[in-house]
């Protein structure tokens, strides 16, 4: 029997868990490129699953002699779960960090230091990744000085009218939170929000209905919060959600009574954080998923392609207007996602993505790939196979200043569109030769040879065929 039993008692442990599965959770939805991939398929918001990984989490810890080994184990345990480079994401250092605050040996720590950026009231721009390798070194060294045990709750206030706060901020803001959120508020006037009540309810918020008229849920909202604590009295924390200055004089009564206070605003992915307590004010970038990223450039290149009579669209276009609309470097966050890569890269390789690339100007075009259905296609001779290629070419090159298209890029496209490669199907139509050969003995295509490369376009008579 080991006799090395752990002296901290069995609700700190449950409390660790509790975090620990909340950060899974999180990391599952937002960077599951995070988890290894054995992991990244589980469905971690099972209460089954999060069950098991406390119980496990449970008996890892159970046998610590001290904090810094239940801190060891704890690590050891996240290695098992996680890519090592996670260790280097503020997702981890923001639970290591909620976790060591919960050191009950308080004695224990005299010597440690205590983060304290952007003090003198200067804004402290914190990444949601870090930019750097050394920036993460320097910030995993510090020990967090023991808080006191947590109690209490924190409350979300969200003006609705003057704040979208979508589900990937609010999970964010769980995050930092030092309480365990558990209340969140909305006001606003319903009837003129759509179906906005009905997806913030789903999203487990009490709705309040105020009149319509300029600044009634600000009135609302303050009344309410200023008495937030006869509702709620073991509030410790809240988060005050809304883009207006009149918020500071709530933010300030609420600390008067002494919750802590957050005042939080929104400009596309950026999050503002301030801290009226200390004055300081903390910037956040969330990073989105690589597939909403690419559904919000599928509606950039829509809108543009409605607005314009070309359907093609510059890369530099498109990052320009993602950059404005997001606030987000679209490069950064697809290098997030997969180091190495750019946003080029990645169209590349999606499917209904076309990309073409003018050597004279430089610039590198964008369009949405457009063919008819894959269950629709029947290749049963050449001349089959030539209509479909047709068709292939003559929606990559449609309305494009150069009329000519890498092969690469119809073969590509013909495969993902097809679901085998074209010589694949040339082999089982028995044509000799290789694609550009084909190609040359089609009457449909005209080649020309770029450098080291073919390009391939279509003669005028088969655009109007293909278009017919």
């Amino acid at each position: 029997m080991d006799c090395s039993r752990t002296k901290y008692d069995s609700a700190l442990l449950k409390k660790i868990g509790s975090y620990v599965c909340q950060t899974i959770i999180f990391i599952y939805e937002q960077q599951p490129d995070l988890l290894l991939e054995k992991y990244r398929n589980i469905p971690w918001h099972s209460s089954r699953n999060q069950s098991n990984l406390t119980a496990k989490l449970i008996k890892v810890l159970n046998t610590a002699s001290d904090w810094q080994t239940l801190l060891q184990q704890l690590r050891r345990l996240l290695k098992s779960l996680l890519i090592p480079t996670s260790f280097e994401s503020p997702i981890l250092v923001t639970l290591l960090a909620k976790i060591n605050r919960l050191n009950p040996h308080k004695g224990e720590l005299n010597d440690s230091k205590v983060v304290n950026n952007g003090s003198n009231g200067e804004s402290d721009h914190s990444h949601y990744v870090p930019d750097t390798i050394d920036d993460y070194q320097s910030f995993k060294s510090i020990d967090y000085s023991y808080s006191g045990a947590e109690s209490g709750i924190a409350i979300l206030l969200l003006d609705a009218e003057n704040l979208q706060l979508n589900l990937e901020t609010e999970k964010f803001l769980s995050q930092i939170s030092h309480s365990p959120l558990q209340v969140k508020i909305a006001f606003a006037n319903w009837q003129s929000m759509g179906k906005k009540d009905i997806e913030l309810h789903q999203r487990g918020y009490d709705l309040i209905h105020v009149p319509a008229g300029k600044d009634n849920a600000d009135g609302k909202m303050i009344a309410f919060g200023t008495s937030l604590q006869e509702h709620y009295p073991q509030v410790k924390e809240v988060f005050v959600c809304s883009c207006d200055r009149v918020m500071t004089n709530l933010c300030n009564q609420l600390q008067k009574n002494g919750i802590t206070v957050h005042h939080v605003s929104q400009k596309g992915s950026n999050i503002q954080v301030f801290d009226p307590q200390k004055d300081e004010v903390q910037m956040y970038t969330i990073v989105p998923s690589i597939e909403k990223v690419l559904h919000q450039v599928k509606e950039i290149i829509t809108v543009e392609s409605t607005r314009n009579v070309n359907q093609w669209i510059k890369l530099s276009r498109i990052s320009k207007l993602f950059s404005k609309k997001y606030f987000l470097d679209i490069n950064q966050v697809v290098s997030h996602h997969f180091p190495g890569k750019t946003a080029k890269d990645i169209f590349a390789e999606t499917s209904d993505l076309a990309l073409h690339h003018i050597p004279e100007d430089n610039e590198t075009y964008v369009t949405l790939f457009q063919i008819p259905h894959r269950s629709k296609i029947r290749v049963n001779t050449q001349s089959d196979l030539e209509k479909i290629l047709v068709a292939i070419v003559n929606t990559l090159v449609t309305k494009t200043t150069n009329k000519y298209i890498p092969i690469e890029t119809l073969s590509s496209k013909f495969h993902k569109q097809y679901g085998q490669p074209v010589s694949k199907v040339m082999e089982k139509l028995d044509l000799n030769g290789n694609f550009p050969s084909f190609l040359h003995s089609c009457d449909s295509f005209i080649l020309q040879k770029m450098g080291d490369r073919w390009q391939v376009s279509l003669k005028s008579k088969s655009k109007v065929k293909a278009s017919a």
